[in-house]
């Protein structure tokens, strides 16, 4: 009985529809896996390359050499110094052009900004959408499949005269092994998604932050010129 009951001996018994569901639920769990470790690494760089600029930024340094430190800088097209680098090269094409007024400069320059902005946003969305679908729709595969198992056990039943629990039990522990990997594919995916979206909502709010303080900066820069 305890070599019948085993985790083991349970999935390999099981019928072939409960066996892909458990093969099915293992695949979204690795990838849910793979998708966190992957975006926690990229979280983590990014928050920390756009730490260590914006601390050398507000240093007050000269905006040129803050330029070409970022382009020789390995992570300078990740998080805020792309946006900077954006909104830099814009500023430095339309500044040559004595036709383009300032109010304009600056306006191409917050549109630079904007889009490097979107790319980054979706650079940290990426494979979002896919967490959240394991973690809404795993637990339902592994019900599903709990349901399959406890029909084929009760069915299995219909053709003996007297049922007993041993009969039934291992039919019913094959059938819930499916809902308890549905719950394991499904829990971290959905803790994993919810951190990652406050953490993705507070970057976006610092390159928007960004974005202004660095428009404004430009913006003072050209009525200070034509001063």
């Amino acid at each position: 009985m305890t070599t019948n009951m085993s985790f083991i001996n349970l999935i390999l018994n099981a019928s072939i529809i409960v066996q892909f569901v458990m093969l099915l639920l293992l695949i979204a769990s690795i990838g849910s896996w793979n998708i966190i470790f992957t975006k926690q690494k990229l979280i983590k760089k990014i928050k920390t390359t756009s730490d260590s600029f914006e601390t050398n930024f507000w240093a007050g340094g000269d905006l040129n050499a803050l330029y070409q430190n970022s382009n020789k800088n390995e992570h300078g097209d990740i998080g805020m110094p792309s946006i900077f680098k954006a909104g830099f090269k814009a500023f430095n094409r339309l500044s040559t052009k004595s036709s383009v007024s300032k109010d304009k400069m600056v306006e191409e320059c917050s549109r630079a900004m904007r889009v490097a902005q979107m790319r980054e946003v979706d650079k940290l969305e990426h494979s979002l959408a896919t967490l959240a679908t394991i973690g809404s729709i795993s637990p339902y595969v592994g019900l599903f499949g709990t349901v399959i198992g406890i029909m084929n056990s009760f069915r299995a039943l219909a053709g003996v005269q007297s049922a007993t629990l041993a009969m039934v039990a291992p039919g019913i522990a094959e059938a819930l092994i499916a809902t308890a990997m549905g719950l394991f594919a499904a829990i971290p995916a959905v803790v994993a998604y919810n951190r990652f979206v406050d953490k993705v909502t507070r970057l976006e709010i610092r390159y928007d932050s960004f974005s202004e303080e660095f428009a404004s900066i430009l913006q003072r820069h050209e009525l200070y010129k034509s001063d």
